[in-house]
């Protein structure tokens, strides 16, 4: 698991730490876990069914970012309520478009006390033909306050975009 780190504008509230990986349990799956410690303040969109929908990131969202060498970039978000969306874009947030993935991204999510878990699984060719990957997290916690969570935070507002954010290679197992 990596670690995120909290953008130091938007400092949490009762979250204590974000880790997130991507894993490939087998050929063909993608996985992508986040796991968030200090829960007690965190808003957690209920469960209403599989299936696109826009704008996640206004509360609770995972992320997940894959760029090319060319700098064409692709970006999932997923919420706890089952709803996804993946984009795709020319450069750096310019020429998006929706990406249809091979097989629906299917999110589970189990909150403990103080710990929630969230899994998603997902086709490994929709990962394949990247180089880089940036994880990331915008987490609404109770105020009204929203904290934005990265493997790097380089500019003075949060910004998932920034090519700094892809701080990690993308496994070869990806193209499998």
């Amino acid at each position: 698991m990596h670690t995120l780190i909290p953008h130091p504008a938007h400092p949490p509230v009762s979250v204590r730490s974000v880790e997130a990986e991507v894993i490939f349990p087998k050929p063909g799956m993608a996985m992508a876990r986040y796991r968030i410690e200090g829960i007690d303040e965190l808003i957690l969109p209920e469960f209403t069914g599989r299936g696109k929908q826009d704008e996640l990131w206004q509360t609770t969202c995972f992320e997940l970012f894959l760029r090319r060498g060319d700098g064409s970039y692709r970006e999932f978000n997923f919420a706890t309520s089952g709803r996804w969306a993946i984009y795709d874009f020319e450069s750096y947030r310019a020429g998006m478009s929706e990406f249809n993935p091979t097989t629906m991204p299917e999110v589970s999510a189990r909150a403990g006390d103080r710990i929630l878990a969230v899994n998603v699984t997902l086709s490994a060719r929709d990962l394949a033909g990247f180089e880089a990957m940036g994880l990331s997290a915008v987490l609404e916690e109770n105020g009204d306050t929203k904290t934005f969570w990265a493997l790097e935070q380089s500019t003075d507002r949060p910004d998932f975009h920034d090519a700094a954010c892809f701080a990690l290679p993308v496994e070869a197992a990806a193209a499998k």
